[in-house]
């Protein structure tokens, strides 16, 4: 796996201590989908003096650079994950802003078919379903 240095130049950027510790952040945490302000916090709990505009700098340029992508859900939650190579679609819990990936394959044979009867070919698509978890059934 090569070194968040070589990621950085991989994509074309040049290797700065905020990128470092952003990338380092979104390739640790235990949650896929960061917002900026969680970037922020986990800067701010590891004593790392990076600002919160540095920090949405940073996430933009990860963006455009291809280290990421940004997912914008209801409400104007935005979350970025790091690419992957593996297609996925989420269900984000409306409550908590909880998000969580999921494969089916019998909804992507779905899509194919609909695709085919409209006389299209699919060349992307991203699925978001919304409800509410299981953590928050009980609120409410």
């Amino acid at each position: 796996m090569p070194s968040e240095n070589q990621e950085l130049r991989d994509a074309g950027l040049k290797v700065t201590l905020p990128r470092v510790k952003i990338l380092q952040i979104l390739e640790s945490s235990d949650t896929k989908h960061l917002s900026a302000e969680d970037v922020y916090k986990a800067l701010l709990e590891a004593e790392e003096d990076v600002g919160l505009a540095t920090v949405y700098r940073v996430l933009t340029q990860f963006e455009a650079a291809g280290l990421v992508s940004r997912h914008h859900f209801e409400g104007g939650h935005s979350v970025f994950e790091l690419m992957s190579d593996d297609h996925h679609d989420h269900i984000v819990c409306d409550s908590c802003g909880k998000v969580e990936e999921f494969y089916d394959d019998i909804i992507e044979e779905q899509q194919e078919k609909i695709a085919k009867k409209y006389g299209f070919k699919i060349i992307d698509h991203s699925m978001y379903l919304y409800g509410i978890c299981k953590d928050c059934q009980g609120d409410k």
